[in-house]
C-alpha cells in the first residue's frame, strides 16, 4: 500500500478558498490540474504568497510550468530530490524565490537554465556536481589561473589571499585544472630567487577532477582539502603522487581509492571517515606514515586488525569504536602510553 498522499485539484481549491484549511506541505504528489489552480492563488500576507510544497517528491514538467507562474514570493520544493532539465527551465522562469534544497545532484543543462533565475535560488543540498554544472551555479567562486598565477607571482600579502607561510584560498569552491597546475608548480615571486614554499588551503572545494588532483600532487608545502568529502578513484590515484602531509574531508571512501592513498608519502588524514571496509582498512594499514582516521565510529575485528600492523603513528579515538575493535587496537604502539596512562 502506497504512503503517496496527492494533492489533487479539489483540495488546491478549498486551499485558494481558505489557506488555513489545508497544509500544503503534507501532500507528496501533485496533479497537474492542482498545480494549475495554484498557479492562480495569491496569499495576503508575504508568507502566506509563498507556496509551501516541501513534501512533494515528485514534480511533472506539466506541473513545473503550471506552479512557475504562480504570482507569489516564493516557492518551496525541498522535498524533491530530483528535477528534470524541462522542469529546472520552466522553473527557472519563476519571478519569485525558488527553495530547492533536497536536490543532491543537478544536470549541466539544469545548471544552465537555474543559473538564469533572476530571484534567491537555494540549491544547499547539492553534493554531485560536474564542474561544468557547479560553475554555472557558483562561478564567482572558481579559483581559475588567473588567479593562482597571481598568487604564485606576487609573493606574501594579505590581499592574495596569503596566511602566514600558507596560502588561504578557503572562498574557492571549485577549481579550474589549469589552476591547479599552477599551484602545483609552486611559486615564483619575482625578485626572490629562492622563494618559501607555502602550504595550500583549499577547505571549501566541493569537487576535484583527476586533472586537478594531478596538478595539486606535485605541491611541496602541506596541502589541505578537508571540504572535500567525495573522491573519484582517479583523482585518489593522482593524489597519492603528493608528498606532503594530506588532509581530506572524505565522508565515504572507495577500497580502489584506498588502496591509491595507501601509497601516499606523508601524514594522510582522513577524518571525516566514518567506517572503512574490511578491504579499505587492510590498504591503509600499508601507509608508510601517519595515519589520522579520528572520526571512525564502525570498525570490524578484522579492519582493526589490518590496521594494528600499521608501521606509522595511528590516530583513531578508540573510545569511539566497538570494544572488540578497540581492544584489537591497543595492541598498536601508538596507544602504549595511553594505556600506562590508563595503570
Amino acid at each position: 500500500m502506497s504512503d503517496e498522499k496527492v494533492l489533487t485539484k479539489e483540495i488546491a481549491e478549498q486551499f485558494s478558498a481558505d489557506e488555513d484549511s489545508v497544509d500544503l506541505n503534507e501532500f507528496t504528489a501533485i496533479e497537474d490540474a492542482a498545480a494549475e489552480s495554484l498557479s492562480k492563488h495569491e496569499g495576503e500576507w508575504t508568507t502566506e504568497a509563498w507556496l509551501l510544497l516541501d513534501g512533494l517528491t515528485e514534480l511533472s514538467d506539466a506541473a513545473a510550468e503550471s506552479l512557475s507562474k504562480h504570482k507569489g514570493d516564493g516557492l518551496r520544493l525541498n522535498g524533491l530530490t530530483e528535477l528534470s532539465d524541462a522542469a529546472a527551465e520552466v522553473l527557472s522562469n519563476y519571478e519569485g524565490d525558488v527553495a530547492l534544497s533536497g536536490l543532491s545532484q543537478l544536470s549541466d543543462s539544469a545548471a544552465v537554465s537555474l543559473s538564469k533565475h533572476k530571484g534567491c535560488l537555494s540549491l544547499s543540498g547539492l553534493t554531485h556536481l560536474s564542474f561544468a554544472a557547479a560553475q554555472m551555479i557558483i562561478g564567482k567562486e572558481v579559483l581559475t589561473e588567473s588567479n593562482a598565477e597571481t598568487l604564485m607571482d606576487s609573493g606574501p600579502c594579505e590581499s592574495c589571499g596569503m596566511n602566514g607561510s600558507g596560502i588561504a584560498l578557503e572562498e574557492y569552491t571549485l577549481i579550474e585544472d589549469a589552476a591547479a597546475v599552477r599551484l602545483g608548480e609552486g611559486p615564483t615571486y619575482y625578485g626572490d630567487p629562492d622563494p618559501a614554499i607555502p602550504d595550500i588551503y583549499l577547505d571549501s572545494l566541493i569537487s576535484l577532477s583527476a586533472a586537478a588532483a594531478e596538478g595539486l600532487s606535485k605541491c611541496e608545502g602541506d596541502l589541505r582539502l578537508n571540504g572535500l568529502t567525495e573522491l573519484s578513484n582517479a583523482a585518489a590515484e593522482s593524489l597519492s603522487k603528493y608528498e606532503g602531509n594530506l588532509s581530506i574531508g572524505l565522508t565515504s571512501l572507495s577500497d580502489a581509492a584506498a588502496e591509491s592513498l595507501s601509497q601516499h608519502t606523508g601524514t594522510l588524514v582522513l577524518n571525516g571517515l566514518t567506517e572503512l571496509s574490511d578491504v579499505a582498512a587492510q590498504s591503509l594499514s600499508k601507509h608508510k606514515d601517519d595515519l589520522n582516521l579520528l572520526g571512525l565510529t564502525e570498525l570490524s575485528d578484522a579492519a582493526a586488525e589490518s590496521l594494528s600492523k600499521h608501521e606509522g603513528i595511528l590516530n583513531i579515538n578508540l573510545d569511539n569504536l566497538p570494544a572488540s575493535a578497540a581492544g584489537i587496537l591497543r595492541n598498536h604502539p601508538s596507544f602504549a602510553e595511553e594505556d600506562d596512562d590508563e595503570d
